[in-house]
């Protein structure tokens, strides 16, 4: 995504947590000098425009990095699991798709137990594609949307990684 299209994110961001939200307790992480540091490895020293810790009240909790990935001026939205140990979405893609602007997602696991296939089979088995497109929001009032869709991912993702598990070891 480009810088401009994630500042907006931003300043959606900001505005609704100005506003409050009964569902989600958001946090504007500090950065410094348009970086993030003392974070995680993989994003300390990258440029970002924003980090949030987004709170599902009573549920699950995320990090949302609005950062220069790879450092080529293309932006992501980077979810971290709260505890840091992974990256569980990497968003940058984004489409036209029907006339509205969406963020795509590919589900593409790459653990290295050559069960990949059945994770990907049970993803799209239980979402209908491998692929998640999240309409980018337009104004304020629908970031709560986005970021529901946005925590509606994560659980999806985490649950086809762990389907194996579910399974037991004949999958």
């Amino acid at each position: 995504m480009e810088k401009q299209q994630a500042i907006v994110l931003c300043n959606y961001f900001d505005r609704w947590n100005e506003s409050g939200s009964s569902t989600y307790e958001l946090n504007k992480l500090d950065t410094t000098n348009d970086t993030i540091i003392n974070f995680h490895q993989w994003a300390n020293r990258k440029p970002v425009v924003a980090a949030f810790d987004v709170n599902k009240l009573g549920h699950d909790r995320y990090f949302f990095l609005f950062i220069d990935w790879h450092r080529n001026d293309n932006y992501y939205l980077v979810i971290y699991a709260y505890n840091k140990s992974t990256t569980l979405a990497e968003l940058n893609k984004v489409i036209e798709e029907d006339g509205e602007i969406v963020l795509s997602w590919k589900y593409n696991p790459l653990k290295r137990d050559r069960k990949n296939d059945v994770r990907k089979s049970y993803f799209k088995q239980t979402h209908g594609s491998t692929i998640m497109n999240i309409p980018f929001p337009t104004s304020v009032l629908e970031v709560e949307s986005f970021v529901n869709h946005l925590f509606k991912l994560c659980q999806n993702r985490v649950r086809a990684d762990r389907i194996v598990e579910i399974l037991g070891p004949s999958s």
